[in-house]
């Protein structure tokens, strides 16, 4: 059986494969204080000692993920900085409400969390870019099944390191590669806005999604949440449409 190292290693290899052949220099990860984005930190400082780099970038959020977020970088040893958009959120969102003379809309709390995915995926290109890095996704397997991620928000980047792994073994490497107790033990969170988990948006859990990515039986109202999250979410793993040509 192949071990949590081999595997480690193989992924570390194609990072550097992925480098190579888009000729950039190395790799950037935006550090949430999650467990998925803090394998990928692992992952890419292993890969690139010298060109790795984590991006903390809070935005209205709460301030104990950029404290989980610096804990995280210190212990990778991963160069690491911040750049607060909560700003440049507010701004954007007044913008958008004025348009619509403050009326309000059902979509108004959606809107608001994926222009803050969107955002930092932006700012996170603009950095990537200056220096000539990959932007790293951090989907794990039961995320990418669901489509549990914001298009061209945290869904739009260069290479998904960590896209074969289910939520159990993103723990399993966690545990294995020293990320922080602190952040292997609260609760999966895109921290979209207070008290949002992962699992209560979704209305199934990670257990459940990862057993059903074994081809195990689950419950049918699991199945139904997971297959129905999958077909509403197709789009986000292509391409966007577009007409026949020549017709």
């Amino acid at each position: 059986m192949t071990s949590i190292e081999q595997k480690i290693d193989h992924v570390v290899q194609w990072l550097q494969d992925q480098v190579k052949a888009s000729c950039t220099k190395g790799i950037v990860v935006g550090l949430s204080g999650g467990i998925d984005s803090s394998v990928v930190a692992f992952l890419i400082k292993k890969a690139f000692p010298n060109d790795s780099l984590g991006v903390i970038l809070p935005c209205k959020s709460h301030s104990k993920d950029a404290e989980d977020a610096y804990e995280l970088a210190e212990a990778v040893g991963i160069k690491h900085f911040e750049i607060n958009l909560s700003d440049a959120h507010h701004d954007l969102l007044k913008g958008i409400e004025g348009a619509f003379d403050g009326e309000a809309h059902d979509n108004d709390r959606m809107m608001d969390a994926n222009l803050r995915a969107r955002l930092r995926m932006t700012t996170l290109y603009g950095v990537a870019n200056k220096l000539g890095y990959l932007v790293a996704g951090t989907d794990n397997a039961a995320e990418i099944l669901t489509g549990y991620f914001t298009k061209y928000g945290d869904g739009g980047v260069d290479i998904l390191p960590i896209a074969n792994l289910t939520k159990g073994e993103v723990y399993d490497w966690a545990r294995h590669l020293g990320v922080p107790a602190s952040v292997i033990e609260r609760p999966p969170s895109a921290g979209l806005w207070e008290g949002q988990t992962d699992e209560s948006e979704m209305g199934t859990t990670y257990n459940m999604i990862d057993a059903y990515l074994r081809g195990e039986t689950v419950p049918e109202k699991d199945k139904a949440i997971i297959e129905g999250l999958n077909r509403r979410s197709e789009h986000k793993r292509n391409m966007p449409p577009a007409p026949d040509w020549p017709f």
